[in-house]
């Protein structure tokens, strides 16, 4: 089952369990993914919607903090519970162990010498750590890894 299906799924569960704080989530989702589909005038395949996903739970962990600085816990607690509920359809997250690995892969693969080809490098590893890992993480971890 595709993540739209899975997702076209859930959405009809929560609707007949009255659990109106989850669906509400799950059409904030299943409209980022439309409003991109019509943008693009695509249909997203599982990698697109993923990538949408990981945007969203991006912009969570940012609102929560921000939240957080300003003592709005009603507010940061509600990203949470979005937050928890985004998490559900993204794959298992990468361990520090398993993200080191890809990256020393991907250098090989890549043939990076220095800071300069991190464009390369990450090019090969967002496909693979999209939505299981922060890209912002992998980033640092990269450029530290060629000595940028």
């Amino acid at each position: 089952m595709s993540l739209k299906q899975r997702l076209d799924e859930d959405v009809k569960a929560a609707m007949r369990a009255r659990d109106r704080d989850r669906l509400g989530t799950l059409r904030l989702i299943t409209a980022a993914i439309k409003q991109r589909e019509v943008d693009e005038r695509i249909v997203l395949d599982d990698a697109q919607v993923l990538a949408v996903l990981d945007k969203m739970v991006k912009q969570r962990r940012e609102s929560i903090s921000q939240f957080e600085a300003a003592g709005r816990t009603d507010l940061s607690d509600k990203e949470r519970f979005e937050l928890g509920i985004l998490q559900e359809f993204l794959p298992a997250a990468l361990t520090a162990a398993e993200i080191d690995r890809l990256i020393a892969d991907a250098i090989t693969a890549s043939g990076a010498q220095s800071a300069r080809d991190m464009g390369a490098v990450m090019a090969l590893l967002r496909p693979q750590v999209q939505g299981r890992a922060d890209m912002s993480d992998v980033s640092q971890r990269v450029k530290a890894r060629l000595g940028g």
